[in-house]
């Protein structure tokens, strides 16, 4: 029998937090559009971190004995889209473990936070103060011209063969802390957990957002092995 959910409100994992009262996953403070039956599995995955959460159990919460359904399919599906928006590799996963013929487990921490301030901090994150004449600017600043458009990737030479792009802007400062200081262990470690990818030059990517300082862009990756994964690219590496 499954078990009841938390009763915590927001429950908060690597750049994730999903809130559990209104069925909204968050990354970095940003809403990610992604279905109801995807949401409801993370919650039962999160309800119980480093517990095998069984097939059955998931059938029993997500799907009444009077509806007919093809249920291994339907939760092959979901689980498929739920790793696509937690970019995690199934092959090599940060957060779900695939238990064959048994069911799943999620594998990150989980900090549980119940106060009705976090749910609101998902809601509307924080600003930081700004100036009078800071926020004129970013009041009259136009739109970046480069979202929503498609690029090939370039090496920084403009010869290699692969682009080595961190996951998320966290996973960036980390990486380029590690290279200043000439920490090769730390790097292979980034690559070997897949917080960084190494991706084709040539192969396409879509702009999703931009930097505040233009510096880098957040893209999805179009084509290859990390298929539908996005990551962060220096605008410099955009063709």
């Amino acid at each position: 029998m499954a078990q009841p959910p938390s009763t915590s409100t927001v429950l908060k994992f690597d750049a994730y937090a999903l809130d559990l009262r209104a069925g909204e996953l968050f990354k970095n403070g940003k809403k990610i559009k992604i279905q109801e039956q995807p949401v409801q599995i993370l919650a039962m995955l999160l309800e119980r971190p480093g517990e095998v959460v069984t097939r059955e159990e998931l059938r029993e919460r997500l799907w009444s004995e009077d509806t007919f359904v093809d249920f291994e399919h339907s939760l092959n599906t979901a689980i498929k889209k739920l790793r696509l928006a937690l970019n995690d590799d199934p092959e090599k996963p940060r957060f779900i473990e695939t238990l064959r013929r048994r069911g799943y487990r999620f594998a990150a921490a989980v900090v549980e936070s119940a106060d009705e301030a976090a749910r609101r901090e998902l809601a509307a994150p924080a600003a930081k103060p700004v100036s009078k004449m800071a926020a004129t600017e970013r009041a009259t600043k136009p739109a970046s011209d480069l979202v929503g458009k498609v690029f090939k990737l370039r090496s920084d030479s403009g010869a290699g063969k692969f682009v080595s792009l961190p996951i998320d802007q966290t996973t960036q400062k980390e990486q380029q802390k590690l290279e200043a200081a000439n920490d090769d262990l730390g790097l292979s470690l980034l690559f070997a957990d897949g917080k960084v990818l190494m991706v084709q030059t040539s192969t396409q990517v879509k702009v999703l957002d931009e930097q505040s300082d233009g510096s880098s862009c957040e893209v999805r990756i179009l084509a290859g092995e990390h298929t539908a994964k996005t990551a962060i690219v220096p605008r410099k590496y955009l063709i």
